[in-house]
């Protein structure tokens, strides 16, 4: 936060300097502002937007372990961006994902897999649910 600062007034007295007039930003969240988290986005485009999709997923379980479950994907809200917002988009999230890996390390893709369940020694012994499936 404080670089955006830094760079907004960088960006302001550099324009002034060359004689040009700053513009400055502000946000504002309305009342009904609201936050979501998203395990996931899907979406497309179009000649004229880019669309994405965010959304959770919920297990439903049907039957027993032989046969099929289902997973409810809710998506939960819409961005709909012209191609020059995605294309910042783009950019902004290339810097902050660079940004986050220099001080965490890298994101890992590959998608976590239950651990292989042990025979269990008794019927009356329960494991941890490890992941959907």
């Amino acid at each position: 936060m404080a670089e955006d600062v830094e760079s907004r007034e960088n960006i302001e007295s550099a324009a002034s300097k060359k004689g040009k007039k700053s513009i400055k930003i502000e946000f504002v969240k309305p009342e009904d502002f609201r936050q979501i988290y998203a395990i996931g986005a899907a979406g497309g485009h179009s000649p004229y937007d880019f669309r994405i999709g965010f959304y959770n997923d919920t297990p439903k379980m049907f039957g027993d372990a032989s046969e099929s479950r289902i997973i409810e994907r809710r998506v939960e809200a819409e961005v709909i961006l012209s191609p020059v917002a995605a294309l910042e988009l783009n950019r902004w999230l290339t810097q902050h994902i660079n940004e986050y890996e220099s001080v965490f390390g890298p994101i890992s893709r590959a998608i976590p897999r239950p651990l292989r369940k042990e025979p269990s020694k008794s019927s009356n012994e329960s494991t941890d649910i490890q992941g959907y499936i």
